[in-house]
Protein backbone atom coordinates (compact mmCIF):
# COMPACT_ATOMS: atom_id res chain seq x y z
CA UNK A 1 0.00 0.00 0.00
CA UNK A 2 1.36 3.24 -1.53
CA UNK A 3 1.26 6.05 2.06
CA UNK A 4 1.40 8.55 -0.57
CA UNK A 5 -1.58 7.75 -2.25
CA UNK A 6 -3.04 7.14 0.71
CA UNK A 7 -1.91 10.85 2.29
CA UNK A 8 -3.38 12.43 -0.91
CA UNK A 9 -6.52 10.22 -1.20
CA UNK A 10 -6.97 10.79 2.49
CA UNK A 11 -6.33 14.52 2.12
CA UNK A 12 -9.03 15.24 -0.59
CA UNK A 13 -11.20 14.09 2.05
CA UNK A 14 -10.36 16.69 4.52
CA UNK A 15 -10.87 19.40 1.79
CA UNK A 16 -13.86 18.67 0.59
CA UNK A 17 -15.65 18.47 4.03
CA UNK A 18 -15.74 22.09 4.55
CA UNK A 19 -18.43 22.01 2.27
CA UNK A 20 -21.12 19.51 3.15
CA UNK A 21 -20.71 20.61 6.89
CA UNK A 22 -20.52 24.44 5.98
CA UNK A 23 -23.41 24.80 2.76
CA UNK A 24 -25.22 21.89 2.92
CA UNK A 25 -25.35 21.37 7.08
CA UNK A 26 -25.40 24.44 8.95
CA UNK A 27 -25.04 27.67 7.21
CA UNK A 28 -25.80 28.03 3.65
CA UNK A 29 -29.01 25.90 3.93
CA UNK A 30 -30.44 28.31 6.80
CA UNK A 31 -29.41 31.09 4.97
CA UNK A 32 -31.33 30.30 1.60
CA UNK A 33 -34.14 30.00 3.39
CA UNK A 34 -34.22 32.97 5.73
CA UNK A 35 -31.98 35.40 4.10
CA UNK A 36 -32.49 34.28 -0.27
CA UNK A 37 -35.75 32.70 0.10
CA UNK A 38 -37.68 33.82 3.16
CA UNK A 39 -39.96 31.60 5.20
CA UNK A 40 -43.24 33.02 4.17
CA UNK A 41 -45.53 31.21 3.26
CA UNK A 42 -44.31 28.88 6.67
CA UNK A 43 -42.69 25.88 4.78
CA UNK A 44 -41.13 27.59 1.66
CA UNK A 45 -37.44 27.54 2.53
CA UNK A 46 -37.92 24.07 3.40
CA UNK A 47 -39.51 23.51 -0.32
CA UNK A 48 -36.89 25.25 -2.42
CA UNK A 49 -33.80 24.08 -0.35
CA UNK A 50 -35.11 20.13 -1.44
CA UNK A 51 -35.75 21.42 -4.60
CA UNK A 52 -31.95 22.32 -4.83
CA UNK A 53 -31.19 18.67 -3.39
CA UNK A 54 -33.41 16.92 -5.50
CA UNK A 55 -32.07 18.53 -8.78
CA UNK A 56 -28.76 18.24 -8.28
CA UNK A 57 -29.38 14.62 -7.20
CA UNK A 58 -31.06 13.83 -10.39
CA UNK A 59 -28.17 15.74 -12.44
CA UNK A 60 -25.70 13.17 -10.78
CA UNK A 61 -27.93 10.02 -11.21
CA UNK A 62 -28.28 10.55 -14.47
CA UNK A 63 -24.56 11.62 -15.81
CA UNK A 64 -22.84 9.11 -13.20
CA UNK A 65 -22.64 5.92 -14.71
CA UNK A 66 -21.67 7.89 -18.10
CA UNK A 67 -18.86 9.68 -16.48
CA UNK A 68 -17.80 6.62 -14.93
CA UNK A 69 -17.66 4.85 -18.25
CA UNK A 70 -15.64 7.79 -19.07
CA UNK A 71 -12.88 7.65 -16.27
CA UNK A 72 -12.33 3.83 -17.11
CA UNK A 73 -11.55 3.92 -20.66
CA UNK A 74 -10.22 6.92 -21.43
CA UNK A 75 -7.95 7.20 -18.66
CA UNK A 76 -9.14 10.71 -17.04
CA UNK A 77 -10.19 9.92 -14.08
CA UNK A 78 -8.15 12.45 -12.15
CA UNK A 79 -9.17 14.99 -14.64
CA UNK A 80 -12.53 14.66 -14.16
CA UNK A 81 -12.08 15.04 -10.08
CA UNK A 82 -10.44 18.19 -11.07
CA UNK A 83 -13.18 19.54 -13.21
CA UNK A 84 -16.35 18.58 -10.75
CA UNK A 85 -14.33 19.67 -7.73
CA UNK A 86 -13.39 23.15 -9.75
CA UNK A 87 -17.27 23.12 -10.41
CA UNK A 88 -17.59 23.51 -6.75
CA UNK A 89 -15.17 25.92 -5.53
CA UNK A 90 -16.32 28.31 -8.37
CA UNK A 91 -19.74 28.17 -7.40
CA UNK A 92 -19.32 28.77 -4.42
CA UNK A 93 -16.91 31.45 -4.57
CA UNK A 94 -20.03 33.52 -7.06
CA UNK A 95 -22.28 32.90 -3.59
CA UNK A 96 -21.19 36.50 -2.39
CA UNK A 97 -23.50 37.36 -5.73
CA UNK A 98 -26.61 36.44 -4.57
CA UNK A 99 -29.18 38.79 -3.03
CA UNK A 100 -32.21 38.48 -1.02
CA UNK A 101 -34.96 37.59 -3.58
CA UNK A 102 -32.94 36.23 -6.20
CA UNK A 103 -33.95 32.67 -5.66
CA UNK A 104 -33.73 31.42 -9.07
CA UNK A 105 -30.08 32.53 -9.24
CA UNK A 106 -29.14 31.22 -5.65
CA UNK A 107 -31.26 27.59 -6.79
CA UNK A 108 -28.52 27.48 -9.71
CA UNK A 109 -25.68 28.43 -8.17
CA UNK A 110 -26.35 26.26 -5.57
CA UNK A 111 -27.41 23.37 -7.98
CA UNK A 112 -24.15 23.46 -10.01
CA UNK A 113 -21.78 23.31 -6.34
CA UNK A 114 -23.71 20.08 -5.88
CA UNK A 115 -23.07 18.94 -8.52
CA UNK A 116 -19.84 19.80 -8.57
CA UNK A 117 -19.16 18.27 -5.03
CA UNK A 118 -21.13 15.39 -5.53
CA UNK A 119 -20.19 14.46 -9.14
CA UNK A 120 -16.25 14.57 -8.02
CA UNK A 121 -17.22 11.47 -5.16
CA UNK A 122 -17.55 9.49 -8.46
CA UNK A 123 -14.05 9.70 -9.13
CA UNK A 124 -12.58 9.76 -5.41
CA UNK A 125 -14.72 6.49 -4.43
CA UNK A 126 -13.56 4.67 -7.55
CA UNK A 127 -9.33 5.32 -6.38
CA UNK A 128 -10.45 3.29 -3.23
CA UNK A 129 -9.69 -0.03 -5.11
CA UNK A 130 -6.71 0.91 -6.41
CA UNK A 131 -4.32 2.30 -3.29
CA UNK A 132 -5.85 -0.13 -0.52
CA UNK A 133 -5.76 -3.54 -0.72
CA UNK A 134 -9.07 -5.64 0.10
CA UNK A 135 -7.89 -6.55 3.78
CA UNK A 136 -7.37 -2.60 4.48
CA UNK A 137 -10.19 -0.97 2.54
CA UNK A 138 -12.43 -0.67 5.45
CA UNK A 139 -9.54 1.03 7.80
CA UNK A 140 -8.21 3.82 4.81
CA UNK A 141 -12.18 4.36 3.93
CA UNK A 142 -12.70 5.14 7.73
CA UNK A 143 -9.25 7.29 7.99
CA UNK A 144 -10.51 9.29 4.84
CA UNK A 145 -13.65 9.83 6.47
CA UNK A 146 -12.39 10.91 9.80
CA UNK A 147 -9.90 13.20 8.36
CA UNK A 148 -12.48 14.96 6.52
CA UNK A 149 -14.28 15.55 9.89
CA UNK A 150 -11.47 17.06 11.12
CA UNK A 151 -11.88 19.28 7.72
CA UNK A 152 -15.39 20.14 8.97
CA UNK A 153 -14.43 20.94 12.10
CA UNK A 154 -11.50 23.44 10.36
CA UNK A 155 -14.64 24.74 8.15
CA UNK A 156 -16.97 25.43 10.64
CA UNK A 157 -14.39 27.05 13.10
CA UNK A 158 -13.72 29.52 10.20
CA UNK A 159 -17.06 30.11 9.23
CA UNK A 160 -17.94 30.62 12.92
CA UNK A 161 -15.29 33.70 12.66
CA UNK A 162 -17.65 35.11 10.01
CA UNK A 163 -20.80 34.62 10.86
CA UNK A 164 -20.07 36.48 14.24
CA UNK A 165 -18.86 39.47 12.18
CA UNK A 166 -22.07 39.17 9.93
CA UNK A 167 -20.01 38.96 6.93
CA UNK A 168 -21.27 35.90 5.34
CA UNK A 169 -19.92 36.55 2.25
CA UNK A 170 -16.38 35.86 3.42
CA UNK A 171 -17.98 32.18 4.84
CA UNK A 172 -18.51 31.52 1.48
CA UNK A 173 -14.79 32.63 0.30
CA UNK A 174 -13.42 30.70 2.93
CA UNK A 175 -15.28 27.52 1.82
CA UNK A 176 -13.80 28.06 -1.46
CA UNK A 177 -10.31 29.02 -0.70
CA UNK A 178 -10.43 25.43 2.00
CA UNK A 179 -10.99 23.07 -0.81
CA UNK A 180 -9.14 24.99 -3.42
CA UNK A 181 -5.91 24.51 -0.95
CA UNK A 182 -5.98 21.26 0.50
CA UNK A 183 -7.43 19.50 -2.35
CA UNK A 184 -3.64 20.13 -4.16
CA UNK A 185 -2.22 17.33 -2.42
CA UNK A 186 -4.79 14.64 -3.62
CA UNK A 187 -3.99 16.23 -7.03
CA UNK A 188 -0.22 15.86 -6.82
CA UNK A 189 -0.15 13.13 -5.16
CA UNK A 190 -2.68 10.25 -5.71
CA UNK A 191 -2.19 7.57 -8.90
CA UNK A 192 -1.92 9.31 -12.18
CA UNK A 193 -4.33 8.31 -14.88
CA UNK A 194 -3.78 5.55 -16.80
CA UNK A 195 -3.32 5.20 -20.71
CA UNK A 196 -6.78 4.79 -22.12
CA UNK A 197 -7.79 2.87 -24.67
CA UNK A 198 -10.34 5.13 -26.31
CA UNK A 199 -10.72 8.86 -26.64
CA UNK A 200 -12.82 10.79 -24.34
CA UNK A 201 -15.44 11.25 -27.33
CA UNK A 202 -15.26 7.13 -28.01
CA UNK A 203 -15.82 6.28 -24.29
CA UNK A 204 -18.63 8.79 -24.28
CA UNK A 205 -20.45 6.85 -26.92
CA UNK A 206 -19.58 3.67 -25.25
CA UNK A 207 -20.68 4.74 -21.96
CA UNK A 208 -23.69 5.70 -23.66
CA UNK A 209 -24.47 2.55 -25.39
CA UNK A 210 -22.90 1.00 -22.16
CA UNK A 211 -25.39 2.11 -20.12
CA UNK A 212 -27.71 -0.85 -20.74
CA UNK A 213 -25.18 -3.58 -20.33
CA UNK A 214 -24.02 -1.91 -17.61
CA UNK A 215 -26.89 -2.46 -15.78
CA UNK A 216 -26.89 -6.23 -16.93
CA UNK A 217 -23.94 -6.59 -15.53
CA UNK A 218 -25.18 -5.25 -12.07
CA UNK A 219 -28.17 -7.03 -12.51
CA UNK A 220 -26.01 -10.64 -12.79
CA UNK A 221 -24.02 -9.62 -10.00
CA UNK A 222 -26.42 -10.77 -7.45
CA UNK A 223 -25.04 -9.63 -3.98
CA UNK A 224 -24.07 -6.08 -5.71
CA UNK A 225 -27.59 -5.65 -6.81
CA UNK A 226 -28.92 -6.49 -3.12
CA UNK A 227 -26.94 -3.93 -1.64
CA UNK A 228 -27.35 -1.50 -3.84
CA UNK A 229 -31.48 -2.03 -3.66
CA UNK A 230 -30.90 -1.77 0.01
CA UNK A 231 -28.42 1.29 -0.27
CA UNK A 232 -30.88 3.11 -2.74
CA UNK A 233 -33.46 3.56 1.06
CA UNK A 234 -31.20 4.30 3.47
CA UNK A 235 -28.82 6.74 1.55
CA UNK A 236 -31.72 8.24 0.96
CA UNK A 237 -32.58 9.00 4.70
CA UNK A 238 -28.54 9.72 5.23
CA UNK A 239 -28.92 12.40 3.12
CA UNK A 240 -32.21 13.98 3.66
CA UNK A 241 -30.99 13.93 6.93
CA UNK A 242 -28.09 15.73 6.40
CA UNK A 243 -29.65 18.46 4.00
CA UNK A 244 -32.58 19.10 6.77
CA UNK A 245 -31.47 18.61 10.37
CA UNK A 246 -29.90 22.06 10.80
CA UNK A 247 -33.46 23.78 9.22
CA UNK A 248 -35.00 21.49 11.82
CA UNK A 249 -33.17 22.63 14.32
CA UNK A 250 -33.90 26.56 13.63
CA UNK A 251 -37.27 26.41 12.47
CA UNK A 252 -38.54 23.71 15.22
CA UNK A 253 -36.09 24.22 17.77
CA UNK A 254 -35.12 28.04 17.52
CA UNK A 255 -31.65 27.38 17.49
CA UNK A 256 -29.81 30.62 17.19
CA UNK A 257 -27.36 30.70 13.72
CA UNK A 258 -24.09 30.50 16.30
CA UNK A 259 -25.80 27.83 18.29
CA UNK A 260 -26.23 25.76 14.88
CA UNK A 261 -22.46 26.16 14.51
CA UNK A 262 -21.03 25.02 17.48
CA UNK A 263 -23.73 21.94 17.68
CA UNK A 264 -22.15 20.56 13.78
CA UNK A 265 -19.12 21.29 15.66
CA UNK A 266 -19.48 19.12 18.12
CA UNK A 267 -21.12 16.47 15.80
CA UNK A 268 -18.50 16.84 13.93
CA UNK A 269 -16.23 15.22 16.40
CA UNK A 270 -18.90 12.57 17.18
CA UNK A 271 -18.80 11.44 13.65
CA UNK A 272 -15.08 11.52 13.04
CA UNK A 273 -14.76 9.70 16.91
CA UNK A 274 -17.37 6.99 14.72
CA UNK A 275 -15.54 6.96 11.60
CA UNK A 276 -12.23 5.93 13.11
CA UNK A 277 -13.55 3.86 16.05
CA UNK A 278 -15.29 1.90 13.43
CA UNK A 279 -13.08 1.53 10.72
CA UNK A 280 -11.23 -1.73 12.06
CA UNK A 281 -13.99 -3.11 12.77
CA UNK A 282 -15.18 -2.92 9.35
CA UNK A 283 -12.54 -5.05 8.44
CA UNK A 284 -12.83 -7.82 11.13
CA UNK A 285 -16.34 -7.57 11.38
CA UNK A 286 -17.11 -7.04 8.32
CA UNK A 287 -19.27 -3.80 6.62
CA UNK A 288 -22.15 -5.47 6.69
CA UNK A 289 -22.57 -6.11 10.55
CA UNK A 290 -21.56 -2.52 11.17
CA UNK A 291 -24.31 -1.12 8.32
CA UNK A 292 -26.56 -3.17 9.95
CA UNK A 293 -25.73 -2.05 13.93
CA UNK A 294 -25.77 2.11 12.15
CA UNK A 295 -29.55 1.66 10.63
CA UNK A 296 -30.78 0.65 14.07
CA UNK A 297 -28.98 3.45 15.63
CA UNK A 298 -30.30 6.11 12.94
CA UNK A 299 -33.87 4.40 12.80
CA UNK A 300 -33.93 5.55 16.36
CA UNK A 301 -32.72 8.53 16.44
CA UNK A 302 -35.40 9.69 13.76
CA UNK A 303 -37.95 8.55 16.14
CA UNK A 304 -36.46 10.16 19.17
CA UNK A 305 -36.04 13.25 16.93
CA UNK A 306 -39.79 12.99 16.21
CA UNK A 307 -40.54 13.53 19.85
CA UNK A 308 -37.92 16.24 20.92
CA UNK A 309 -38.55 19.11 23.00
CA UNK A 310 -35.81 20.73 24.30
CA UNK A 311 -32.72 21.58 22.49
CA UNK A 312 -30.47 19.89 25.12
CA UNK A 313 -32.04 16.28 24.37
CA UNK A 314 -31.63 17.18 20.32
CA UNK A 315 -27.60 18.34 21.30
CA UNK A 316 -27.84 14.43 22.49
CA UNK A 317 -29.76 12.70 19.72
CA UNK A 318 -27.50 14.28 17.72
CA UNK A 319 -24.19 13.29 18.51
CA UNK A 320 -25.64 10.12 18.65
CA UNK A 321 -26.52 10.39 14.64
CA UNK A 322 -22.93 11.83 14.19
CA UNK A 323 -21.53 8.81 15.55
CA UNK A 324 -22.92 6.53 12.39
CA UNK A 325 -22.69 9.11 10.09
CA UNK A 326 -18.89 8.29 9.32
CA UNK A 327 -19.26 4.62 9.93
CA UNK A 328 -21.92 3.64 7.94
CA UNK A 329 -21.25 5.93 4.80
CA UNK A 330 -17.39 4.34 5.23
CA UNK A 331 -19.20 0.74 5.71
CA UNK A 332 -21.35 1.05 2.79
CA UNK A 333 -18.32 2.49 0.93
CA UNK A 334 -16.22 -0.58 1.79
CA UNK A 335 -18.82 -3.29 1.01
CA UNK A 336 -19.19 -1.66 -2.80
CA UNK A 337 -15.24 -1.88 -3.28
CA UNK A 338 -15.30 -5.65 -2.00
CA UNK A 339 -18.06 -6.31 -4.20
CA UNK A 340 -17.51 -4.65 -7.50
CA UNK A 341 -15.83 -7.05 -10.41
CA UNK A 342 -11.91 -6.18 -10.70
CA UNK A 343 -11.77 -3.43 -13.55
CA UNK A 344 -14.81 -1.72 -13.28
CA UNK A 345 -14.10 0.33 -10.43
CA UNK A 346 -15.58 3.88 -11.84
CA UNK A 347 -17.91 2.49 -13.72
CA UNK A 348 -19.60 0.33 -10.65
CA UNK A 349 -18.92 3.54 -8.38
CA UNK A 350 -20.48 5.19 -11.02
CA UNK A 351 -23.82 3.02 -10.46
CA UNK A 352 -23.59 3.26 -6.69
CA UNK A 353 -23.51 7.25 -7.66
CA UNK A 354 -26.56 6.65 -9.44
CA UNK A 355 -28.42 4.51 -7.17
CA UNK A 356 -27.41 6.94 -4.00
CA UNK A 357 -28.33 9.94 -6.26
CA UNK A 358 -31.61 8.69 -8.06
CA UNK A 359 -33.00 7.94 -4.26
CA UNK A 360 -31.96 11.14 -3.19
CA UNK A 361 -34.53 12.87 -5.88
CA UNK A 362 -36.91 11.15 -3.62
CA UNK A 363 -36.43 12.21 0.07
CA UNK A 364 -36.12 16.25 -0.20
CA UNK A 365 -38.87 16.46 -2.03
CA UNK A 366 -41.00 14.59 0.00
CA UNK A 367 -39.72 16.74 3.17
CA UNK A 368 -40.07 19.64 1.81
CA UNK A 369 -43.32 19.22 0.33
CA UNK A 370 -44.56 17.87 3.32
CA UNK A 371 -43.29 20.69 5.62
CA UNK A 372 -44.97 23.05 3.19
CA UNK A 373 -48.10 21.57 2.96
CA UNK A 374 -48.64 20.83 6.30
CA UNK A 375 -47.52 24.46 7.03
CA UNK A 376 -43.91 24.03 8.45
CA UNK A 377 -44.83 21.07 10.62
CA UNK A 378 -40.93 19.19 10.58
CA UNK A 379 -41.90 16.87 12.93
CA UNK A 380 -44.33 14.98 10.50
CA UNK A 381 -41.77 15.60 7.85
CA UNK A 382 -39.24 13.73 9.59
CA UNK A 383 -41.01 10.75 9.84
CA UNK A 384 -40.84 9.33 6.60
CA UNK A 385 -36.91 9.53 6.65
CA UNK A 386 -37.62 6.65 9.34
CA UNK A 387 -39.10 4.49 7.08
CA UNK A 388 -36.37 4.91 4.62
CA UNK A 389 -33.69 3.92 7.20
CA UNK A 390 -36.12 0.63 8.22
CA UNK A 391 -36.48 -0.51 4.56
CA UNK A 392 -33.10 -0.67 3.78
CA UNK A 393 -32.11 -2.21 6.87
CA UNK A 394 -34.33 -5.45 5.91
CA UNK A 395 -33.26 -5.25 2.46
CA UNK A 396 -29.64 -5.52 3.29
CA UNK A 397 -29.95 -8.32 5.72
CA UNK A 398 -30.51 -10.75 2.35
CA UNK A 399 -26.88 -9.55 1.19
CA UNK A 400 -23.95 -11.60 1.65
CA UNK A 401 -20.96 -10.37 1.95
CA UNK A 402 -17.73 -11.90 0.78
CA UNK A 403 -15.45 -12.90 3.28
CA UNK A 404 -12.17 -11.49 3.08
CA UNK A 405 -9.01 -13.36 4.37
CA UNK A 406 -6.68 -11.09 6.36
CA UNK A 407 -3.03 -10.37 5.11
CA UNK A 408 -1.65 -11.04 8.25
Amino acid sequence: MNRKHVAGWVLYDFANSVYPAVIIAVVFSVYFGENIVGNEPKGAGDFWWGMVASTSALFVALSSPLLGSIADRAGVRKRMLFIFAYLCIVAVALFPTIQPGMIWWGFCLAVLANIGFEGSLVYYNAYLPDIAPADRQGFVSGLGFGVGYAGSIAGLLIALLFVRAGRFDLVWYSVAAFFALFSIPAFLWMPADRRGERTIVQAAADGLIGFKRLVGEVLRERELRRFLLSYFFFIDGVLTTMYFSSRFARETLQFSINGLIYLFIVVQISALIGALALARPTDVWGPKRVITYTLFLWTAVVIASFFVQSKGTFVVIALVAGFGLGSIQSASRTLMARLIPKGKESQMFGFYAFCGKSSSVIGPIVFGTVSARSGGDQRLAILSVGALFFIGLILLQRVKAPTIPSAE
